[in-house]
């Protein structure tokens, strides 16, 4: 199977690499941010698979994967999928003003999307973003001190209002798949969301967030990754301003 594309009434109906461990310490002043949509039961997706454990593995971009539901019924239910993940890709669709979703979805500083598996677009994207200093244009920091995980947001542009979004995700996970379209592949799946939350909310002047880094461990076992991201109207995901992220090694 190619390109996995869903349509509305499909997706009506569908709803009714590499291993090693993660690097602790942290990610600042990244060259962009890429959110994966993948799925397991998805033929087409270990390609972008693994071009998104070798991008994840360099540490100098924010790399986050969403494994969505809606190809369980293919035969093999996605052990790392959680259904806000998929309504995260239908909010951005709604963004992008597209009627559908697919996979393997790369999504660039919340600007742009393209195939998940498709190099040479998401490294356009990303220059891109570099290029026009439009990419990330706020910095952050994301820091632990002592008991707490202290982020720190510079000032932007006057007016500018986005909310701080937490998305923890767990460490390099192998899954050995039994059935469905990748039957007897085992594919090591790096930085799987496992959760997100609204810190708060930044009014383009420097602000400081705090929260209990036992909480931010319990949420997700790998990371946490901090997405300073405007939201259009109808509360749909909007450009990514700024972000970061800490790793940390299982057990921290």
């Amino acid at each position: 199977m190619g390109f996995r594309h869903l349509d509305g009434l499909a997706a009506a109906l569908a709803l009714s690499v590499i291993a090693a461990p993660s690097i602790a310490g942290e990610i600042g002043n990244p060259r962009g941010v890429v959110e994966l949509f993948t799925s397991q039961g998805c033929s087409s997706c270990p390609p972008a698979d693994e071009l998104f454990a070798e991008m994840a593995g360099k540490g100098d971009i924010v790399a986050l994967a969403y494994h969505v539901d809606y190809w369980d019924y293919l035969g093999w239910r996605d052990t790392l999928a959680k259904p806000e993940n998929t309504a995260r890709q239908r909010d951005y669709m709604r963004t992008f003003g597209s009627r559908s979703v697919y996979t393997p979805q790369a999504v660039i500083n919340g600007t742009t999307h393209v195939n998940g598996s498709d190099r040479a677009a998401i490294e356009t994207a990303l220059a891109s973003g570099k290029a026009d200093a439009q990419g990330l244009p706020v910095p952050i920091t994301a820091k632990r001190l002592g008991d707490s995980l202290v982020i720190e947001v510079g000032e932007g542009k006057t007016g500018e209002k986005a909310h701080v979004v937490l998305v923890y995700y767990n460490p390099v996970t192998p899954i050995a798949i039994a059935e469905g379209e990748n039957r007897g592949r085992t594919v090591s799946y790096w930085n799987a969301v496992t959760d997100m939350q609204t810190a708060g909310v930044w009014h383009a002047k420097a602000a400081r967030f705090e929260m209990p880094m036992s909480e931010v461990t319990k949420r997700g076992a790998g990371g946490c990754a901090v997405l300073l991201q405007s939201v259009g109207k109808d509360d749909t995901p909007g450009p990514i301003l700024g972000a970061a992220a800490i790793e940390y090694p299982s057990g921290l």
